[in-house]
């Protein structure tokens, strides 16, 4: 009787489950939290990013490419990159717009250039917003927004000030996806200024691979190069380029002519070869350094290093570029051991795929990274 119940249960389920399969459920009608809100009704006013007071940060070149959410110059070619960094400018990868207000409510009006869903990241990550507003001086993690899949605008709130305190506010742009353009709004009666000076007033540049553009951060705030500068209080400019960093010249003049605080490169990943990486990597610091001769600059090796031989030559290539410029005399030069990066417990749980750090990754490269920052920035 009981083996005949069982046979009954389990046609009972079977049933269901093949009903269930002809279905699609949208897991947002099961858990609210899911679910991706519109903004409904706002009474506000709206300011583009672009115009004070608003400061638009991490866009080295808006000036010279008439405003476009662009990385790196117009003028710059493939022929003299690569075809993946001509497209991969586009992306806002280290973006963000900052600002004060007294706001109860702060919404944002986006229009984005591209929006596509990666198999191994995260809608938040590569396509969407996220806001930190300032309490006792420190930045503090507050909304994440992001579009629907398919779309391309997104009008959402991406924060709350209940106790309408005059507040700094930082909203990162998307890692892996283009604004074309993007609106602050704030309520009726609310003030916006501009925002509290940085303690730290030239940008941290950072120069590499996917891993350097945010390859896969859960949200934009969780990149390492975005802790880092949170930490520190500076400005951001990441010229990190998917698969396309490959330590051409005339990147390196060209980033060579901005003014930085620091200069942190690691496009290991990138190089195709070990030769290509000798070929490159001493010369292209060499071109940074007679640019700025006294501008502090971080060489890392790559994160996922498994101490096998290809492994093995690389970091050796990038150390030497690092020994040779300490035995020339040089004191604001700096070297991380990528094998350090994900060091401590759960070293296996610090990438998505083997390779692209997750937010532990993200998190294991702010802590080491962040104390040679501090050096390098002099400060305490």
């Amino acid at each position: 009787m009981r083996r005949l119940l069982a046979l009954l249960l389990l046609g009972v389920t079977g049933l269901c489950g093949a009903e269930n399969i002809k279905k699609t459920v949208d897991i947002s009608s099961i858990d609210r939290n899911f679910k991706i809100k519109g903004i409904g009704r706002f009474d506000g006013a709206y300011y583009n990013v672009k115009s004070a007071p608003i400061a638009l940060e991490g866009l080295a070149f808006m000036q010279e490419n008439k405003g476009d959410f662009y990385r790196i110059l117009r003028t710059l070619t493939a022929r003299e990159v690569n075809k993946g960094v001509v497209f991969l400018a586009n992306h806002t990868s280290g973006a963000c717009v900052r600002f004060r207000t007294d706001s109860p409510n702060i919404v944002i009006r986006a229009k984005l250039a591209y929006s596509y869903d990666m198999s191994h990241m995260t809608r938040a990550g590569s396509a969407g917003f996220d806001s930190y507003a300032a309490y006792n001086g420190k930045l503090i993690y507050q909304k994440t927004i992001m579009p629907k899949a398919g779309e391309k605008s997104i009008h959402a709130l991406i924060g709350k000030n209940p106790d309408r305190q005059m507040r700094d506010w930082l909203i990162n742009l998307p890692l892996y996806g283009g604004v074309e353009s993007l609106e602050v709004g704030i309520e009726k009666n609310s003030t916006i200024q501009a925002p509290t000076p940085h303690r730290i007033s030239d940008p941290v540049l950072f120069y590499g691979s996917s891993i350097t553009q945010g390859g896969c951060a859960s949200r934009p705030g969780n990149n390492y190069t975005s802790m880092l500068c949170r930490a520190v209080d500076a400005p951001q400019i990441n010229l990190g380029f998917s698969g396309s960093a490959r330590g051409e010249e005339a990147m390196a003049k060209v980033i060579g002519k901005l003014k930085m605080a620091c200069f942190v490169y690691d496009y290991d990943h990138n190089a195709p070869t070990v030769k290509h990486l000798q070929k490159t990597h001493e010369k292209f610091f060499k071109i940074i350094r007679s640019m700025q001769p006294e501008l502090p600059i971080i060489i890392l090796s790559r994160c996922n290093f498994r101490n096998n031989q290809p492994d093995n030559a690389r970091r050796a290539v990038i150390r030497k570029t690092y020994e040779n410029a300490v035995a020339s005399g040089d004191k604001n030069v700096y070297f991380v051991d990528g094998e350090t990066l994900f060091a401590g417990d759960l070293r296996d749980s610090c990438t998505v795929d083997g390779t692209h750090p997750n937010d532990l990754g993200f998190f294991r490269m702010y802590e080491h990274v962040l104390p040679v920052l501090k050096t390098a920035l002099k400060i305490k």
